[in-house]
């Protein structure tokens, strides 16, 4: 035996050393992410008057999806899946989460540039609200009263989080522009963000859809939106040439995009092997400490009003996760059969109504 193989043997041999694993494997990709998407986008690159902050955030999202694409192929080659290499449902509905995704993704990236990480982080735990509501129109689902009782909680918490404390990135020109633009970049992510996880939802129950053939062409297709967005405005070789300028720039995006990638394959596996709910408490706790670690590298300062949202935040969602146990104390979203896919290369999602709503609406 070899020794990866025998140390693999003694991590699953126990469950808290497992478990660990997949924690410390989100956490840590997870949370690099976040640390490089607000360095890339906030800080300049260069010494001095030479120094340049990074404007195009589609070739951002390029880069990371042809990372992803690259590694969906590689292990659907690996693991001898050549049959799922083929599209399972019609490319349109791949083009349709792809176009959404990208959508969301730049607005995500392009707010950096008006609002700071830490409203940015604690915003995206509002989309439960949109997911609720996309799910609503596109699946015809109900929710329970509990449900939208804590979707309205987080939205008031981070509401207090806006109000009552510094909300302007470092680039910012002012703040009107972070009230303005910042803001609505992130309902336009919100939005666009549950809309994705909606039809990526719709998808796999109805195609015989595995999570690589998902992720591969869902992929594909954002890696084409992405070159044909950056070619029609002309980005595209103001960003090679940014890169070619700025060789530090690159290999922080390589490592975003490696980190999102290998964050992906984390959530996966930790949702087939333990559940919705160990997944959905350790995504909560990584959005937790991304907000410390950006305020301790970055110098973003909470009022005290800011802590008293992010509390109302994180506590709702870490109730919403315990809540979802049944009444013998086990996760029913751990069972095989209730766990259907992945989101996109920086997200999971359950794709069963038993699935707490936070791993439907929140991975990123």
């Amino acid at each position: 035996m070899n020794p990866i193989t025998w140390a693999w043997s003694r991590i699953k041999a126990n469950d808290k050393v497992h478990i660990a694993w997949c924690v410390v494997g989100i956490v840590g990709c997870l949370m690099l992410y976040g640390v490089l998407q607000e360095r890339i986008m906030t800080m300049p690159f260069g010494e001095g008057a030479a120094g340049e902050v990074f404007k195009y955030s589609l070739f951002l999202v390029l880069c990371n999806r042809l990372t992803t694409c690259a590694v969906a192929i590689v292990m659907l080659v690996h693991d001898g899946k050549y049959q799922e290499i083929k599209p399972v449902a019609p490319i349109w509905t791949y083009f349709a989460v792809s176009l959404s995704n990208v959508i969301a993704t730049t607005c995500q990236y392009e707010a950096l540039k008006y609002v700071s990480f830490p409203v940015q982080t604690l915003g995206k735990c509002a989309k439960m609200l949109p997911v609720m509501l996309w799910g609503i129109v596109m699946l015809r689902k109900k929710y329970k009263a509990a449900d939208w009782g804590l979707a309205l909680v987080i939205t008031g918490g981070c509401t207090v989080f806006l109000l009552t404390g510094e909300v302007k990135s470092k680039v910012s020109e002012s703040l009107w522009h972070s009230s303005v633009y910042g803001i609505a970049l992130m309902l336009g992510y919100l939005g666009f963000d549950g809309f994705t996880s909606t039809f990526q939802d719709k998808l796999f129950k109805g195609y015989n859809m595995t999570t690589y053939n998902q992720m591969l062409y869902t992929t594909l297709c954002s890696s084409i939106l992405s070159a044909v967005g950056l070619f029609s405005s002309g980005q595209l070789p103001k960003a090679i040439s940014f890169a070619s300028r700025h060789p530090d720039a690159l290999s922080s995006m390589i490592t975003l995009s490696l980190a999102a990638t290998v964050g992906a394959l984390f959530i996966s596996y930790t949702i087939k092997t333990f559940g919705a709910l160990v997944f959905a408490t350790i995504m909560t706790t990584r959005q937790f400490l991304s907000i410390l670690l950006s305020c301790v590298l970055f110098a973003h300062p909470l009022s005290g009003g800011q802590w008293v949202g992010s509390v109302m935040v994180f506590g709702a969602l870490y109730y919403q996760g315990f809540a979802k146990k049944d009444k013998h104390g086990k996760d029913a979203s751990k069972e095989p059969s209730k766990v259907e896919g992945l989101k996109d290369a920086e997200k999971g999602v359950a794709a069963d109504d038993t699935t707490p709503l936070l791993t439907k609406a929140d991975a990123k």
